[in-house]
């Protein structure tokens, strides 16, 4: 009992401090020891289930798995800012869409990257440069570009049939599916979460509008250029290069294809506008502060995931979780929604969650193509609490924003709207 309190007390104090805005290089480690002294880990020791082991393990883990893609995803985005790309693609999208619908630009901007196999940290990174200039011609309050970025990226592409993300991917493994099952109801969530979706973030703006809100310029933003910019074809071209590369190469390398992708782009963006470089030098060293500053506090939220599933009580709640009585898609559900809440990622609902549910449910004939797109979209709902990595990357050490200013849009765009999304696929299930 005591480890449980306290796996759900750091649970909560983890999300309090983060969204109150402590550094969550310590507030992580601070959390998770609570859940270590609650579970009667061991603290120090040599062992490989002690606190220190467990938390730098999924600490370093992580960095080591991800480090090249965060730092490549982030030098994209400043070599496509310095280069004056994302300002001629801002430009372009708004004379021809109008300023209105600067928010359409960047949903729609994420979800091709997204659909198309890019990482959506790097999604993240690369999209930014453009989606602050276009907010800043429509003249929209900033807190919103996280919201608007994470809509288009984790919500109706990152679980959806055909998807090459990992949460599409993981479940063929245990239940023998492929990468485009139950389609047919896969295709009615999407088309209903992005529309859902758009209409609620399109409310959001305008309600802060009408309040008096409006775009807030920042000392550290990139200056406006005055002088010529790229032609948008040659702005994008860079933007082509990463998805193609990544699309080619995907089943061979795997992630890795990203990094072949990032710096692929990353050279193209600087050889096919040499003219038009400003400080490449400066970018160059921005971009790499960015990076380690962004993969430094999701790695600190990874090793309070590690040490969470070390605990007694989280073997506990997933075992009580994967029993749920009633319906087995509806109990597949709150399963991995509960998990991927728990540890904070989506993957890692599936990954925790699918080795004890896949054998149980397919033996009680459930059909696995369902139980595949039920487990897929339930692991993109509570995963974006406000301790979720890329919630806590995207928010704080791409766009500059605070929790208390920006999660709100964000927790309705990918928290809730996914919840609704997976609400309508378990109706059309077992009706």
């Amino acid at each position: 009992m005591l480890s449980l309190i306290g796996l759900i007390g750091g649970l909560l104090l983890l999300i309090v401090l983060t969204i109150r805005g402590m550094n969550l290089l310590i507030a992580a480690p601070l959390c998770a020891l609570v859940v270590a002294l609650t579970g009667g880990l061991d603290l120090l020791s040599l062992s490989d289930t002690a606190f220190v082991n467990q938390y730098m393990g999924g600490f370093a883990g992580f960095v080591q798995s991800w480090f090249l893609m965060f730092l490549l995803g982030s030098l994209f985005g400043k070599v496509m800012e310095d280069t004056g790309c994302a300002q001629s693609v801002s430009h372009y999208l708004v004379e021809k869409l109008g300023a209105k619908y600067a928010a359409l630009s960047i949903v729609l901007s994420c979800a091709i990257l997204t659909y198309g196999g890019v990482s959506l940290f790097v999604v993240a990174f690369s999209v930014y440069p453009m989606a602050l200039a276009l907010f800043r011609e429509g003249n929209l309050p900033r807190r919103f570009i996280p919201a608007t970025m994470a809509f288009g990226s984790v919500t109706f592409t990152m679980t959806s049939a055909g998807s090459p993300e990992i949460q599409n991917w993981i479940p063929i493994k245990y239940l023998g599916t492929d990468h485009l099952a139950a389609w047919e109801v896969s295709l009615v969530v999407a088309l209903f979460m992005a529309a859902f979706g758009y209409w609620w973030l399109t409310f959001m703006i305008k309600r802060a509008l009408a309040r008096g809100e409006s775009f807030d310029a920042r000392a550290h933003d990139p200056k406006e250029r005055e002088k010529s910019l790229p032609h948008p074809a040659k702005s994008l071209l860079p933007l082509l290069v990463v998805l193609i590369v990544s699309f080619i190469f995907h089943d061979s390398l795997k992630q890795n294809a990203l990094i072949l992708a990032l710096l692929a782009g990353s050279i193209t963006a600087w050889i096919t506008n040499l003219k038009f470089v400003h400080n490449l030098n400066h970018a160059l060293g921005e971009g790499t502060t960015g990076a380690l500053l962004a993969i430094g506090n999701t790695a600190a939220v990874v090793g309070f995931g590690s040490v969470a599933k070390a605990s007694p009580a989280f073997a506990v709640a997933v075992e009580t979780m994967t029993s749920i009585p009633g319906n087995e898609l509806l109990g597949a559900a709150l399963a991995v929604s509960a998990i991927a809440g728990l540890t904070g990622s989506a993957s890692g609902g599936q990954a925790i969650a699918l080795p004890v549910l896949a054998p149980h449910y397919i033996d009680a004939g459930v059909n696995p193509e369902q139980l595949h797109r039920v487990v897929a979209i339930s692991s993109g709902a509570l995963d974006s609490l406000p301790h979720n990595g890329y919630v806590v990357t995207t928010i704080r050490a791409i766009c500059g924003e605070t929790h208390k200013a920006a999660y709100g849009p964000m927790a309705a765009l990918t928290v809730i709207t996914p919840l609704l999304g997976l609400a309508l696929a378990l109706a059309i299930f077992i009706i």
